[in-house]
């Protein structure tokens, strides 16, 4: 079918409902659409069999939905209604939650339904949540949704014809910054950490904080440190460490609010952002494996069982920063100095890698530089992986990846990834020629044409896809929860399999033959000359496209590229 997707952003969601259609052999195009965008003129001159809304906010118009079959996926169980689903799941603490496809009418997530999809809701944060199990659920429902439609014969069931055993859902409130509100005087630990997740990774929760106003973003609980209730106790790694009533909790990142009228302002690692206010207080490190000790938080972790070692990590929104970067590569020396003949990086659910931190470099004195030295970080990084010679390296992508941090996955000698995880192993819609020596690892498994394809036409591919093409080599289908241990047993079996020591052997000859062929600095360099003048030049498109991105500017239209063929078909 010819099916039109309309989108208040290409977000996740819509980038996975876009690469599951095409996988499935749909003409799939694309519509960003705001407030005022003509819709109905828009879908006359697409002509499309079918319309889906992965993720709007506003309104299908009648002409529209009266005239053209319009999908509407909304992030709740049936019977479920309101524009802050997801919030309310986290908030309330949700064993389970849905995702229900149902037809656009005159009143909001009141049409009939299509299809639905239920699933247990973890102790996560509201985006991670979104970006793993309701999207799972939403593709589930959707492809049968959309099989119903194209099938001609089925007929969508009116929500008022479900007994109420069927709609587990209610209308729910708007989930404003009053009900987000934390008393630090009450709340205890497991109540903060519950709102602060419910706010990820936006708006985040407004509160008072060293005289100013600030939202903040994650919240992590720590059982070790107490203090005064609200009182500022340590940092670690970027983030601060607030008391609650009978503990404590690790804010990562933290925003300054957008005053009215104004651009959306960086999302920053929290002592970053609170910079000369915050004061003198203890740096606590951050215990590399805190086994099954008290709860705290940590962005990096590295374990070991038997002869395969894991080295996770996570980053807030899969951003990098010049900092991050360092620490990684730090743990990953460390991780490289063990005894193991299998290296797994990554490994956890939710997002892997999407590169460099565009937020701190937009805040940063002088963005040209920042952006140099994170991209440097990066680099450094990326040939630790590809000159480790003496084991296999995995990169185990339990979530989606892009630009830089594809490129990351790409340097390890096995990439493996859940069979939900969205791929986008490209630069150019940032401006960016890129780096993470690209040129190397792309060409070497997808061949010179294919990989030029893929950096020019910038669309987001399935798993599926990526295997097709020879950037994934295991696809491993499980739910998010399910992805660590997966990861872990298929390591062990391949740390103990009897041919992964020839296996290490091969790639440590091959290896020298490609460095004697064209040394790896050299990729480097031609790369970085590149990222160079585009980072150093104010006139270039980077710096624009990257201050849009971080303040959220709407987008002017649609662009082209989202039009093209899927990556992958």
């Amino acid at each position: 079918m010819r099916i039109l997707l309309i989108a208040g952003a290409f977000n996740s969601l819509t980038q996975r409902v876009h690469a599951e259609l095409g996988e499935q052999g749909h003409h799939v195009g694309v519509e960003l659409v705001t407030s005022g965008t003509p819709l109905l003129e828009v879908v006359r001159r697409r002509a499309p069999d079918l319309i889906v809304a992965p993720m709007l906010k506003t309104a299908v118009p009648r002409e529209v939905w009266s005239a053209y079959t319009c999908l509407i996926v909304h992030p709740g169980p049936v019977g479920d209604r309101g524009p802050s689903s997801v919030d309310w799941a986290v908030h309330l603490g949700a064993d389970r939650w849905g995702v229900t496809v149902l037809q656009a009418n005159e009143e909001m997530d009141a049409g009939d339904i299509w299809a639905a999809a239920e699933f247990p809701v973890p102790g996560v944060g509201k985006s991670d949540l979104y970006r793993n199990e309701i999207a799972d659920g939403a593709i589930e429902a959707v492809l049968s949704a959309v099989a119903r439609v194209a099938s001609g014969t089925h007929r969508p069931q009116p929500q008022a014809d479900l007994p109420d055993t069927a709609r587990p859902g209610r209308p729910r409130p708007p989930f404003r910054q009053d009900l987000r509100r934390i008393d630090w005087r009450s709340d205890p630990t497991d109540t903060v950490v519950r709102k602060l997740r419910a706010a990820d990774s936006q708006p985040g929760v407004r509160d008072e904080l060293l005289g100013d106003t600030w939202h903040l973003h994650g919240g992590h609980p720590e059982d070790t440190l107490t203090g005064r209730p609200g009182e500022l106790l340590a940092t670690r790694c970027g983030a601060i460490c607030r008391a609650t009533a009978d503990g404590a909790v690790w804010i990562p990142e933290l925003r300054a609010p957008r005053a009215p009228g104004e651009p959306g302002t960086p999302k920053l690692p929290a002592t970053l952002a609170l910079g000369d206010r915050l004061p003198r207080l203890p740096e606590v490190p951050a215990p590399l494996d805190p086994g099954d000790g008290p709860r705290t938080w940590s962005d990096i972790r590295y374990r070991e069982d038997g002869p395969a070692g894991f080295l996770e990590f996570s980053f807030p929104g899969g951003a990098m920063s010049t900092g991050h970067c360092r620490r990684l590569l730090a743990a990953y020396r460390h991780a490289c100095a063990r005894p193991t003949s299998v290296l797994v990086l990554g490994g956890r659910r939710d997002f892997f890698s999407n590169g460099i931190h565009l937020h701190v470099i937009e805040a940063a004195t002088d963005p040209a530089e920042e952006s140099w030295a994170n991209i440097n970080a990066m680099d450094d990084l990326v040939d630790a992986v590809l000159t480790t010679t003496d084991r296999l390296v995995v990169a185990a992508l339990g979530g989606n990846a892009a630009a830089g941090g594809a490129m990351l996955a790409l340097a390890a000698d096995e990439v493996w990834c859940r069979s939900s995880v969205v791929l986008n192993p490209h630069y150019r819609l940032m401006g960016l020629y890129g780096s993470e020596y690209w040129t190397y690892t792309l060409p070497r498994r997808a061949g010179r044409e294919v990989a030029g394809q893929l950096t020019t036409r910038a669309l987001p591919m399935t798993a599926a896809a990526g295997a097709r093409l020879g950037l994934v080599d295991r696809i491993i289908d499980c739910t998010a929860q399910d992805f660590a241990a997966r990861t872990a047993r298929l390591a062990g079996r391949l740390a103990s399999a009897p041919a992964t020591q020839a296996r290490i052997a091969t790639k440590k000859a091959a290896r020298e033959r490609d460095e004697a062929e064209r040394p790896l600095a050299a990729y480097r360099e031609q790369e970085l000359a590149r990222m160079h003048r585009i980072f150093f030049d104010p006139d270039e498109p980077y710096h624009a496209l990257r201050r849009a991105f971080v303040r959220k500017d709407p987008a002017a239209g649609t662009p082209s590229h989202l039009n093209a063929s899927p990556a992958g078909a």
